[in-house]
């Protein structure tokens, strides 16, 4: 698993944000996929990163929402993303692809939903308008009574 399969989705996003706007602002390898660096905070403050890239539960960073603990923060990947800007790209195209194929299964979807409900019986659909009222949200009922019905 890669460095960016185990940082949340806020960190890569902003973390693609600070390699993008020069947040690292010195780096260098010590070893095979280990590297070190300065990354520059939001308020200007200065962490000191470490990042392991064939381990990358043992990168490390010294801001506040790392510190001590084992997760890996947007400096670490604004470090991936200066060391690597390939990857940059590389990921785009990720969630791009991701994007198509979710739309996609959204689109088959909703055909697939239309097609059952036309299949239904008239009482059919009735129980199952009902039953949604009851057992579903409250917001959806209210709404329902005041857009259809006079009360």
């Amino acid at each position: 698993m890669g460095l960016i399969d185990v940082a949340s989705g806020n960190s890569v996003w902003r973390g693609l944000d600070y390699a993008k706007n020069g947040k690292i602002k010195s780096y260098k390898q010590i070893d095979e996929d280990v590297y070190t660096g300065i990354a520059l905070g939001s308020n200007g403050e200065k962490y000191n990163v470490f990042m392991d890239v064939s381990h990358p539960r043992k990168s490390k960073c010294d801001c506040p929402h790392a510190k001590d603990r084992r997760i890996v923060c947007k400096h670490i990947v604004a470090l991936y993303f200066t060391v690597f800007p390939k990857e940059i790209d590389k990921f785009l195209k990720k969630v791009e692809e991701a994007q198509k194929e979710y739309e996609a299964y959204e689109e088959e979807l909703e055909i697939k939903l239309h097609k059952y409900i036309k299949s239904m019986s008239k009482a059919e659909l009735q129980e199952t308008v009902l039953q949604l009222l009851y057992e579903g949200p409250e917001w959806m009922y209210d709404r329902f009574i005041r857009d259809r019905i006079e009360f």
